[in-house]
């Protein structure tokens, strides 16, 4: 890769050189010929090197909780009494908001008055259904005897045909005994299960936390009308937030699951321009939905992050590579617009008006003002100006390997 140098880069501007030179140089600038007398400074030096570097695909994302709930009435009532505020923690099953539940519970009053007299009619069908079997029962003895003594012609035929009406009318109530027992049953089963919807519908009365969590949003007073769909408060777990972005078709290849990202987002404690970064992993990613070309990607952060929902938050991911020439960001110098670092010629440092570009943990690129294998100061000492004799030193520095 061919780099122009610092002649050939700034062209008409040459001017700028000198004040950037003077610049970095300070008001303490000794002349040229001190500068070479002076006793040489040990500087640790690296090369500029060709490497490999994959540019990030930044994609702007919200902090979301790891679960999350807008909780609503499933009964119009009014509220009698909100528990908690915004702010507040809650644990599973906790009551945070009650309604006024009293038409409810006179339901509930009823449906346990109707299983009662069900149950009563039960015991009345099922003690007639006995009787109707015992008159059964001796109706059929009676039928058999009149039976057995016509046979042998002492009885007479109405005999036997009074004693065959008897017992078919006796049939005939223990079957409709049998149904009313069975239709009694069924009006007890039904009474029950009216009972078990009211109460069920009464403790929709209290609202309940569904898992520990955080009140973040409260959006009710005592006095409203709470109707079924609208949100009485808003609850987010304590787990683990994830950032949920966007990115377009072209970049999602590059957003796998299980790849590891980098996640930048505002600092926590102190000033908004501060950026933190922590290494994030993509757990999901889908398609927003058919008639639109963006992917949503879900990236989960570490255990120890905790951080608010709706924290507006930067996703890198690894974009396609490409070869860069790179140096230590630490051998960069800036005054205002200006780029610069000093280059180790023959023994002398040589400030160098520097271009540069994608900047990251592998180093800043050079896109104009140096040469690969150039040797480079990779940390300037404060007392370095244009000029100065130096004794270089290896460096460890980014970038300096091939």
């Amino acid at each position: 890769m061919r780099r122009m140098k610092t002649n050939t880069f700034l062209g008409p501007a040459g001017i700028l050189l000198a004040i950037s030179v003077a610049a970095c140089g300070g008001a303490s600038r000794e002349p040229e010929g001190s500068l070479a007398d002076a006793t040489p400074l040990n500087v640790p030096v690296t090369t500029a090197s060709v490497r490999s570097i994959a540019e990030p695909l930044e994609a702007g994302g919200a902090v979301a909780a790891e679960e999350t709930a807008a909780l609503s009435s499933r009964i119009a009532a009014p509220v009698t009494n909100v528990r908690v505020r915004a702010g507040d923690r809650v644990r599973k099953g906790d009551v945070l908001v009650e309604l006024d539940d009293r038409d409810v519970a006179a339901r509930v009053r009823e449906a346990q008055a109707a299983v009662s007299a069900a149950r009563q009619g039960l015991a009345a069908a099922e003690s007639e259904q006995a009787s109707a079997a015992a008159d059964k029962k001796l109706a059929a003895a009676s039928h058999e005897r009149i039976a057995a003594l016509h046979a042998r012609r002492s009885a007479t035929t109405q005999e036997l045909d009074e004693v065959g009406a008897r017992l078919s009318s006796a049939t005939a109530r223990a079957d409709g005994a049998r149904a009313r027992v069975g239709q009694a049953a069924e009006q007890l089963n039904a009474a029950l299960a009216a009972t078990d919807v009211a109460t069920t519908t009464q403790s929709f009365g209290l609202i309940r936390a569904p898992f520990d969590g955080l009140v973040t949003e409260s959006l009710t007073d005592p006095g409203n009308l709470a109707s079924p769909g609208t949100p009485l408060l808003r609850v987010e777990s304590l787990g683990t937030p994830h950032v949920e972005a966007r990115v377009d078709e072209a970049r999602e290849p590059y957003a796998r699951v299980g790849s590891h990202v980098e996640v930048l987002f505002d600092n926590r404690a102190g000033t908004p321009a501060a950026l933190e970064s922590v290494e994030g992993v993509v757990t999901e990613v889908a398609r927003v939905s058919a008639d639109e070309r963006a992917f949503a990607v879900k990236v989960s952060l570490p255990s120890d992050v905790r951080l608010r929902s709706g924290t507006f938050a930067r996703v890198r991911f690894r974009g396609p590579g490409r070869e860069a020439l790179l140096i230590p960001a630490t051998a960069i110098r800036r005054q205002g617009q200006l780029v610069s670092a000093f280059v180790v010629e023959n023994g002398v440092a040589r400030l160098r008006l520097l271009r540069t570009g994608y900047e990251g943990a592998e180093g800043v690129e050079v896109l104009a003002g140096l040469e690969a294998g150039e040797a480079i100061v990779s940390a300037p000492p404060p007392g370095l100006a244009d000029g100065r004799r130096v004794v270089a030193q290896a460096s460890t520095a980014a970038g300096a390997r091939q």
